[in-house]
């Protein structure tokens, strides 16, 4: 990433379509020709993996396994594992721009596993299936029995299961349920061949058309995970797997009792004495998913807020020291150099700095924080960015831009109105996307609620709040020639123009 590039983030949910979210099919290749078609390099999405409770991608049953709601049903009755009868009367929510989880959840759930069906009639199908299972074996059969159970325990977290010789991974009684599963643990696993078949088609064309995936790790795994539930020795977890310490930040100016995120934190000398095996894996992983990987909260990595398990606010934390550069000095040893972005947002104090220098990873400059402080002096302000850096207006936790400036004192707003040279009359997501496509970073990846000047309603999430998340859609239609044309300008008047989109 050391040359002068731009993308977009869009996470796959935001994607327009029939069925309540967005999806792998002709949306997202619609995508993909806007991205070339306005010069682009990448297309930024969020974590790929299941959502739990709260909907958050942030909080996954699986740090490997994908999220079954991007299955694409029209791609389904392409494919003639289902016909469009089955499609018509689901009730997948009645609002095109506000994803309403419950129901695509209701309503996809018996198509899916109409679809399963389908394909295990299929011999074709069911010998790509199988060469799948023994391909990812390392991960797909613990994935398919943990969700399989929780199903049996009416959907409960891990650590709430009816039988503690489950939680505990007695062999007697997972072999019982084993047999008595069989059905749901197939459906697992061939609901998560779909999802991969499917992803593999769309990066495929991504690539071919010149656009790069910059794909999301989370630093953490929630709790109710199958790696809590298989590697109970990698986190600090009592013996009911339930979590001693839990994982957040300290208060700050925008959080006053700091975030609470309800993770387990890692035992990191377990995973030293491993040599950092599980980590190795999940980010080779990873790159078999994407082309670039952004990983979440990397200050977590040189020091961690760790907050006592049964808490209820981030207060009573403090900071723990994690394992630095050993760990990603043994990522380089084993998969070479990797197109890492790290989130280094928040508090980095000098051990972090020099932990970033050590790795050689770009990181993130905010656009938005650069302009709360009015005498020039931010360290987010964008005069004081470097090349080595990918710039952002904002992120999946920050307000949109209009819904930002809104919120500014009036002296902030004439500050930032001056500072970026606005011109009147002009919106003001277009005067701060001209400036971060302006900035020295190598990088600017622009939000697609900020390109369509959306309202603060498209927010993404709020962090610490649980429920009304994650939610926002685009529309059909919204592209417009306008927009595009804006995005194509300012992408190629400040030379970040992909070279491979003739």
């Amino acid at each position: 990433m050391n040359i002068r590039a731009s993308g977009v983030l869009m996470h796959i949910t935001s994607l327009p379509g029939d069925y309540g979210i967005g999806s792998f099919g002709q949306a997202a290749y619609d995508f993909v020709d806007f991205l070339k078609e306005t010069k682009q390099t990448y297309w930024q999405i969020l974590p790929l993996t299941t959502t739990g409770y709260g909907d958050s991608p942030y909080q996954s049953f699986s740090a490997i396994a994908g999220n079954t709601h991007f299955i694409d049903l029209d791609f389904l009755i392409r494919d003639k594992f289902l016909t469009k009868a089955d499609v018509e009367g689901s009730d997948f929510g009645s609002d095109p721009e506000f994803i309403d989880y419950a129901k695509v959840y209701e309503a996809r759930r018996p198509l899916l596993e109409k679809a399963v069906k389908a394909i295990l009639a299929n011999e074709n199908e069911t010998k790509k299936f199988e060469t799948f299972k023994a391909e990812n074996a390392n991960w797909l059969a613990d994935y398919a029995d943990f969700m399989a159970i929780k199903e049996y325990f009416d959907n409960k977290a891990l650590q709430d299961w009816d039988d503690k010789k489950a939680i505990e991974r007695d062999e007697a009684t997972l072999e019982k349920l084993r047999k008595e599963l069989t059905d749901r643990i197939t459906y697992h696993q061939v609901v998560q061949y779909l999802f991969f078949s499917q992803w593999a088609e769309l990066k495929a064309y991504a690539n071919k058309n010149g656009i790069q995936i910059i794909g999301d790790m989370p630093i953490y795994v929630s709790a109710d995970s199958v790696e809590v539930w298989t590697q109970p020795h990698l986190f600090k977890l009592d013996a009911e797997c339930k979590p001693r310490y839990i994982a957040g930040v300290p208060p700050d100016n925008f959080s006053p009792t700091g975030q609470l995120w309800g993770n387990p934190v890692y035992d990191w000398e377990k995973h030293k004495e491993e040599i950092y095996a599980w980590w190795v894996f999940r980010i080779q992983e990873s790159f078999k998913l994407y082309d670039c990987l952004r990983i979440d909260h990397f200050k977590g990595f040189s020091d961690y807020w760790e907050i006592p398990g049964g808490d209820e606010t981030a207060k009573n934390g403090k900071w723990v020291p994690g394992p630095s550069y050993e760990l990603f000095k043994v990522v380089k040893e084993e998969l070479g150099d990797l197109k890492i972005i790290v989130e280094d947002l928040g508090y980095i104090d000098d051990k972090t700095r020099r932990f970033l220098e050590d790795c050689g990873y770009p990181g993130m400059k905010i656009l938005q924080f650069g302009f709360y402080d009015t005498t020039g002096n931010s360290i987010d302000i964008p005069h004081a960015y470097t090349q080595h850096s990918v710039a952002y207006t904002g992120t999946h936790d920050n307000e949109v831009i209009n819904g930002w400036y809104n919120n500014l004192t009036q002296e902030q707003r004439d500050y930032t109105d001056a500072y970026i040279n606005r011109r009147q009359g002009e919106p003001i997501t277009r005067a701060l996307l001209r400036t971060l496509f302006a900035t020295v970073s190598n990088t600017a990846i622009a939000t697609m609620q900020d390109i369509l000047d959306k309202n603060e309603n498209s927010r993404k999430n709020i962090p610490n709040t649980v429920g009304g998340n994650w939610r926002w859609r685009m529309l059909p239609g919204e592209i417009t020639v306008d927009k595009k044309e804006f995005l194509t300008d300012i992408t190629e008047r400040y030379n970040r123009g992909n070279r491979g989109n003739k």
